[in-house]
């Protein structure tokens, strides 16, 4: 049975401080029975060492927000796999929305970090996922392939093993829309099916597949309940401890 992730994506926010105090929030929020799910927060760079001061020895996991594909050398304002690894990071979500918008990642820049990040030894968290005007034209399905086959070219077998996706509709992320429980879950099953063509049908069923795109407590147990939804990538939930617990501790266990 694969095990659920409920992964919180800070985005450009949060002091050091208030990491700190957020991160000290959920590590004592946390319920016994909600180890269940493997936690994971991703804050901005800045705040990095010091949420892993207070997740230490918790069951909450480090991830980073992004990475760059080389490990060294004169590349203002990046960050390297080697630098992440030595802050503790497990996780690095690489391709989100906003990444290919804001910054103009495309799908084989994506390739570069996702290769990067597997080689050093991460869990990449791979966002794929089409605008309004993608899915109301009928082209869901192929956005999610090409971004899938790209963002994976060149990697198959064992070098996926460790690999989490993150279906995050982009015309769900931060407008407080929501996928229905159904919408998510179909493409979730034609995402696993690509991966089974991409790498054997055993290694793709192992492969996690998270949900992202405006989880809040209220909808989260809806959307878990589809078994092949193996979790959430929480943006603004995961900025308020109370939120992001109730979103943690919504997951139907033994399911």
């Amino acid at each position: 049975m694969r095990q659920p992730i409920i992964a919180g994506n800070w985005k450009m926010n949060k002091t050091n401080q208030e990491a700190r105090e957020l991160a000290q929030a959920i590590v004592q929020g946390l319920k016994a029975d909600s180890t269940f799910s493997e936690v994971v927060v991703c804050p901005p760079f800045t705040a990095l060492e010091s949420v892993k001061d207070i997740i230490e020895g918790s069951n909450v996991e480090l991830g980073a927000q992004n990475l760059f594909w080389e490990s060294q050398g004169a590349y203002t304002g990046e960050i390297s796999p080697k630098m992440l690894l030595t802050l503790g990071c497990k996780y690095v979500i690489l391709g989100h929305s906003e990444r290919r918008r804001y910054f103009f990642e495309d799908d084989q820049i994506v390739n570069r970090k996702v290769k990067a990040a597997i080689e050093a030894g991460f869990s990449p968290i791979l966002c794929i996922g089409e605008s309004l005007e993608e899915r109301e034209g009928g082209k869901t399905r192929a956005v999610v392939s090409r971004q899938l086959q790209g963002a994976l070219e060149g990697l198959e077998g064992e070098k996926l093993k460790n690999l989490v996706i993150a279906y995050e509709p982009i015309w769900a992320i931060g407008t407080g829309k929501t996928a229905t429980p159904e919408q998510a879950a179909e493409v979730h099953s034609f995402i696993r099916g690509l991966l089974s063509q991409l790498c054997d049908e055993e290694l793709s069923e192992e492969v996690r597949i998270l949900y992202g795109g405006s989880v809040k407590p209220e909808n989260a147990t809806d959307l878990f309940c589809q078994p092949q939804i193996d979790g959430g990538l929480v943006g603004g939930a995961s900025l308020d401890a109370e939120s992001f617990l109730k979103i943690i501790n919504s997951y139907p266990i033994g399911d």
